[in-house]
């Protein structure tokens, strides 16, 4: 029980080390001449909270973000699940569908979002569109490299046992499969917020990535760096949810703890 409580303290004690150095280090970079520009101080930064609500813009611009990151998300898991699963359960699926995956995931988002604009128009459909193919890719390789290397030996005694593809497939594939599964939502969820940026330069009309261009061609740096700060914080807070819903689906799983 000492021995737990202790590691619990110490964790926060070097989480507090690691955000003191961090306040320490922006401090710096804000009255050195060169970045002092780029990285205003931590009171200038924040003070832009009040700035922000009394354009009107702050909350507007977090909603409309979170709804497009959210639906682009849960549209990528959606379809990036199935195919992952007929991927690894399938070759002749497979070896039609791998090669295509592996081509666009190496193209960056910011070169088809013209062509998805064209398509699909103005607003939150390519935006969500953006999110969901960016996500989809990432989810749908983590998930099938998880799958296909599940431990072979568990599916040759299932089948040895009798087991139909149905049953190996509910009661050996998804629970041996499901921290790969989770991993994908972790790196999923990543992927959605970092296409953010790429995603609102569709015309959208409000957004954190929006507004981070708009202020960044004012040269309004302030906001700018606290609209950045803003998509880390919701990173963190997604990253702590998921790892909360991995611990209770996956605390079977050995961990190895350092």
């Amino acid at each position: 029980m000492k021995k737990g409580l202790s590691a619990k303290t110490m964790k926060w004690v070097w989480l507090l080390i690691s955000v003191a150095s961090a306040i320490v280090l922006w401090t710096i970079l804000s009255v050195i001449p060169s970045t002092s520009r780029s990285f205003p101080n931590i009171v200038k930064t924040f003070s832009q909270v009040k700035v922000m609500i009394e354009r009107k813009v702050l909350f507007k611009d977090i909603a409309s973000s979170l709804v497009s990151v959210v639906s682009g998300y849960a549209l990528g898991f959606v379809i990036a699940l199935p195919i992952a699963i007929l991927m690894a359960w399938y070759r002749p699926f497979r070896y039609i569908v791998e090669p295509w995956i592996n081509f666009i995931r190496n193209i960056p988002p910011l070169a088809y979002v013209p062509l998805i604009v064209i398509a699909a128009g103005v607003g939150r459909k390519p935006q969500i569109i953006v999110i969901t193919l960016a996500t989809f890719l990432t989810m749908c390789i983590t998930m099938y490299q998880g799958i296909i290397n599940i431990d072979e030996t568990l599916i040759k005694a299932a089948k040895i046992l009798g087991a139909t593809d149905r049953q190996i497939f509910f009661r050996v594939l998804a629970p041996a499969s499901l921290p790969f599964i989770m991993t994908a939502i972790r790196l999923g969820s990543s992927v959605a917020l970092t296409t953010l940026i790429a995603a609102e330069s569709t015309g959208a009309f409000a957004g954190l990535g929006m507004r981070i261009r708009s202020l960044n061609n004012n040269f309004e740096t302030a906001p700018m760096l606290l609209y950045i700060i803003i998509i880390g914080c919701i990173g963190v807070i997604v990253e702590k949810v998921i790892k909360f819903m991995e611990q209770r689906l996956t605390g079977w799983q050995e961990k190895r703890e350092i």
